[in-house]
């Protein structure tokens, strides 16, 4: 038993010195936003295949990623949306993470209806305060995730544009699209609390309504985030992150690809697609 021991224990070492056990998983975190899945699985395709670093990802509300990379339980969130959306998260984990930089510009929020609903009765937010156009909407407006931006932010529209006959349902992104798709299918009038890019407004006609009070904003930037050391630990990962950036346009059709046949053969299509593009991300040269 002994000799056993003695011939055992090296193997052991061995095997915990080994780089397969060395690369703990990399632990991203994500939520059901369209866009924030794809990009999310596209850099976690990369990372894992190209990088040879193992990756977890994480489903948490956009809040928990905020305090996951803080806190270092998260190595990184792709889903920073900036300046404004997510200005009082930022605000409160400071200097405790790193900004890697903008994945994507051009993005913005805001409540969107299908085109047939008549733009004379419904063009901004303040046309909803009318009593046949509540009426029309069943005072309802569809929403997502109640800890999200988009909905501190609608919270805000409905004091603002005084509309507290309304109820703001909380949900989630795939619930949203659901309920828009049922009411599209039948007719409905109906009101989405939306963002771009997302591929519903590539598959649907859909407008935004004017915002004149501003309390939606307007353009933003969507950044990735990493928890502090990330460059330290990981200096590819960060490196790859930190020049990762796609195009709106390109974006928003590899969501509609994602939604009509599947995530994993959108994001093998956008890499094929975009060799000189990747190549950049993950070497630096063009």
């Amino acid at each position: 038993m002994r000799a056993g021991r003695r011939l055992l224990l090296p193997l052991l070492l061995l095997a915990a010195l080994s780089p397969a056990a060395a690369r703990e998983p990399m632990r991203i975190g994500w939520t059901a936003w369209a866009d924030g899945v794809f990009v999310t699985r596209l850099a976690a395709r990369l990372i894992e295949e190209e990088l040879d670093q193992p990756v977890e990802l994480v489903r948490s509300s956009i809040a928990e990623q905020y305090q996951g990379i803080a806190s270092g339980r998260l190595d990184a969130m792709l889903m920073s949306w900036q300046p404004r959306t997510h200005a009082p998260y930022l605000a409160r984990v400071g200097p405790r993470v790193e900004d890697l930089g903008i994945l994507y510009e051009g993005a913005r929020l805001g409540w969107a209806v299908p085109d047939y609903v008549p733009k004379k009765q419904v063009a901004s937010i303040a046309d909803l305060a009318a009593a046949d156009v509540r009426e029309r909407l069943d005072a309802r407006i569809t929403g997502i995730d109640p800890g999200s931006g988009l909905m501190r932010l609608s919270h805000y529209a409905l004091a603002r544009y005084r509309l507290a006959a309304y109820e703001l349902e909380a949900g989630s992104g795939p619930a949203m699209t659901a309920a828009l798709e049922q009411a599209i299918e039948r007719g409905d009038w109906i009101v989405v609390t939306a963002w771009s890019p997302h591929w519903l407004f590539a598959a649907h006609d859909m407008r935004y309504l004017a915002d004149p009070e501003g309390v939606l904003g307007g353009s933003e930037q969507v950044h990735a985030l990493g928890r502090p050391g990330l460059h330290a630990d990981h200096p590819a990962v960060a490196a790859m992150l930190s020049r990762m950036w796609l195009p709106l346009s390109d974006l928003q059709h590899a969501l509609l690809e994602a939604r009509n046949q599947s995530r994993a053969g959108a994001v093998e299509r956008y890499i094929e697609r975009h060799p000189r593009r990747v190549r950049y991300w993950l070497t630096g040269r063009l």
